[in-house]
């Protein structure tokens, strides 16, 4: 038996029982129809003239419903006469190549005939000055040249630094619309100074640029379309502080101050640009963002497929599994943090053979005094947290608590022969 082995032999696992977690569902139902509504006000339709060439930005992530919206958006530009074209706008994303980000809209369901329109993609951009503090701000080519752009994205806090403006439409203008140049640009000088820096760029880009209107959605903890808006240019500088503390209340969480071992089954970046949403678990990237649970001890046991082994954000866990780390693209986890200058996710967790021996590791290093006192909890993964899984330490407060509810067990971890969950 090796040193790693014995000293994990005799740490209990504790039983768990299933707990359902109640949020609100409260959603669009007819989102297409909302969005004209809100695309025929007088305020956006005297901005676009008959015969504008008109660039619609379109990111990278997997916003609810993007190609009924996109396709509601550029309806309702043809209508009035408009030529709209899209522009992948996803800084670095899509392995920052032009068939990459063309590659990631259709991913994402956004192709030339699902939302009948053209679809423009190039990593050309256009620099359009310089910020005091010595950063350049880019645009798309493209974009640069059109009469009037339109920007769709969801507003949401970030997951790395904290400010007014966070993720939404300001930093679709100055990142999403600023290709890798723009993305590394804003980057540069680092998270600290992110919440200046993205505001700064995009107003930048408003100012010398016809930027028409922005459609922003709010989405609700289930991931679905739950308020939508239509913005001027001047309505967001004005509106999307607002929104965003909006989008905050309507975040998903896990309704615990204090977690001793938080087992999460898989990250990837469909679930969160970080892999898992540090959000949800109170893990940062970096030290300018904070909010959510006081964990102690964290593991991620596997990838999901659709990461296709980029396992960004498995460096911000304590423990993780050889399965996973077998899984692993290097190349591609690493470019997250090229790109970002984040480069603590990309390392790799001290690595286990097994889930019962990460979870035991957990378990011996959380600080407890009695291991079978473990407050931990585990879910499938940050986007999945409507239903959970609770150790007995934790059923008195789940019991109390007015939005979860314990539906069966304790019962205890059930591993198969190879030492991993089942």
């Amino acid at each position: 038996m090796g040193i790693v082995q014995e000293l994990l032999k005799n740490i209990p696992v504790p039983k768990m029982a299933k707990v359902k977690v109640s949020f609100d569902r409260t959603s669009i139902e007819h989102v297409g129809a909302e969005l004209s509504a809100k695309l025929e006000q007088e305020k956006i339709k005297r901005l676009v003239k008959p015969g504008m060439e008109i660039a619609i930005a379109v990111g990278s992530r997997g916003l609810d419903r993007l190609v009924e919206i996109t396709a509601t958006t550029v309806q309702f530009l043809k209508e009035a006469g408009a030529k709209p074209f899209i522009v992948p706008s996803m800084g670095s994303h899509g392995g920052a190549t032009a068939e990459g980000q063309r590659e990631v809209l259709a991913h994402l369901g956004v192709t030339e005939e699902s939302v009948q329109c053209e679809i423009r993609s190039s990593m050309e951009v256009v620099q359009l000055g310089t910020l005091p503090n010595g950063l350049p701000v880019y645009i798309d080519k493209f974009a640069s040249e059109a009469d009037g752009i339109v920007v769709i994205n969801r507003i949401k806090p970030h997951t790395a630094f904290r400010g007014p403006v966070e993720s939404g439409i300001m930093k679709m203008i100055s990142i999403g619309l600023g290709k890798q140049r723009g993305a590394e640009a804003c980057h540069q000088l680092g998270f600290k100074y992110m919440a200046e820096n993205v505001p700064a760029m995009a107003h930048m880009i408003m100012d010398k640029k016809p930027l028409l209107f922005g459609v922003a959605s709010i989405e609700n903890a289930f991931d679905k379309v739950a308020h939508l808006e239509v913005l001027t240019k001047e309505e967001i500088v004005e509106q999307e502080p607002a929104l965003q503390e909006k989008a905050k209340t309507l975040l998903p969480k896990l309704f615990f101050d204090q977690i001793d071992v938080l087992v999460i089954d898989q990250i990837g970046k469909n679930i969160s640009g970080d892999g898992m949403d540090p959000n949800i678990t109170g893990r940062y990237p970096t030290p300018y963002a904070h909010g959510g649970p006081d964990v102690n001890k964290m593991c991620v046991l596997d990838l999901t497929p659709q990461t296709e082994g980029n396992a960004n954000g498995v460096g911000t866990a304590d423990f993780t599994t050889q399965r996973l780390v077998d899984k692993m693209d290097l190349e591609v986890t690493y470019a997250n943090g090229l790109t970002s200058t984040v480069c603590a996710p990309t390392k790799i967790a001290t690595t286990l053979p097994n889930d019962l021996q990460c979870i035991q590791a957990a378990v011996k290093t959380c600080n407890i005094l009695d291991f079978e006192q473990v407050k931990l909890v585990r879910i499938h993964n940050t986007l999945e947290i409507s239903e959970i899984e609770v150790s007995e330490a934790l059923l008195d407060y789940v019991k109390q608590h007015p939005q979860m509810e314990v539906v069966e067990g304790p019962y205890p971890m059930s591993f198969d022969e190879q030492g991993n969950l089942f």
